[in-house]
């Protein structure tokens, strides 16, 4: 059985899409393992072992396109 996460508040991207530092940080810190997930890069050392790490640069550029969604988002 999967662990289902909840959803966020309609409130919560509401105050987001209209700015709020808090909510987008709430809406981050929701979707942070997601993001992490799809950071991961596979990396090899001098002796040929590999590693898998979370490429720091791709993990801010996906939060900064996910900032930017929200903040263009419309709420009706």
């Amino acid at each position: 059985m999967t662990k289902q996460k909840e959803l966020l508040p309609f409130q919560t991207i509401a105050a987001a899409s209209n700015g709020d530092v808090d909510a987008i940080n709430a809406i981050l810190k929701h979707y942070e393992g997601y993001i992490a997930s799809l950071s991961l890069r596979r990396v090899f050392d001098e002796d040929g072992n590999g590693y898998t790490i979370v490429d720091e640069e791709l993990r801010r550029r996906l939060e900064t396109k996910l900032i930017v969604k929200i903040l263009s988002f419309e709420v009706a």
